[in-house]
């Protein structure tokens, strides 16, 4: 025989993961310290200068 299942519970649990899973995602996306910011917007201008200087001009 089968296991009854509520399926409130189960449709409340999976959007507990979700919202766990959405969570993680948001903190490696913006749990991030000003200084690791500025670090990495430093890293992204030397590159686009350092590749804006090696152009040829035609």
């Amino acid at each position: 025989m089968a296991e009854i299942l509520n399926l409130n519970h189960a449709r409340k649990a999976k959007a507990k993961t979700d919202a766990r899973q959405t969570a993680v995602e948001n903190r490696a996306r913006f749990g991030r310290t000003k200084a690791e910011k500025t670090l990495d917007a430093a890293r992204a201008d030397k590159l686009s200068r350092s590749l804006d200087g090696a152009k040829r001009e035609d």
